[in-house]
């Protein structure tokens, strides 16, 4: 993880980390760091047990942060990741072909990863995002350059051998 833009950058998102330790959540992996040394760094972080209620979970952090939501169907999954008013990434766990079909096509977000834990492409793919989390009118990087006013996803999966891909 290279550094955020700012110190106030780096601030803000260790307030929210804060917060959301104040909201009843877990930190099952702390970023908030003594100083490295020159930069702004936030290690990565994992937030588990955000109440769906709260506003944070709800928050475009902009830094290593992943928040771990558990639903109990595909159905309420997408519901979930469709229902805010962001769209930059998703990514869904599963060892169902079926529910990985569904959610790469009918998640309203611009990066997807399936079994990945941030879908983050390499700098050579078009970066996306969709509703509140795309800005301009172009996902201006290679071909895509070309191809503006169009809503196209980017989907990095990730299937280990011992499971099945069956549908």
């Amino acid at each position: 993880m290279g550094p955020v833009i700012s110190d106030s950058s780096r601030d803000r998102i260790h307030g929210l980390l804060g917060e959301i330790e104040g909201a009843g959540a877990r930190l099952s992996v702390d970023g908030r760091s003594p100083d490295l040394g020159a930069g702004y760094f936030v290690r990565p972080t994992i937030v588990e047990g955000l109440s769906e209620e709260s506003a944070l979970l709800r928050t475009e952090i902009f830094g290593p942060v992943l928040t771990l939501v558990e639903k109990p169907s595909i159905e309420a999954a997408l519901e979930f990741v469709n229902s805010g008013a962001y769209g930059n990434m998703a990514c869904l766990f599963t060892r169902s072909g079926e529910a990985a079909r569904r959610f790469r096509t009918e998640a309203e977000v611009g990066n997807v990863g399936i079994n990945v834990g941030v879908a983050a492409p390499m700098s050579f793919f078009p970066f996306s995002g969709a509703r509140e989390s795309f800005f301009g009118d172009l996902h201006g990087q290679g071909k895509d350059a070309v191809r503006f006013f169009t809503n196209e996803k980017v989907v990095v999966e990730r299937w280990p051998k011992e499971w099945s891909r069956k549908f």
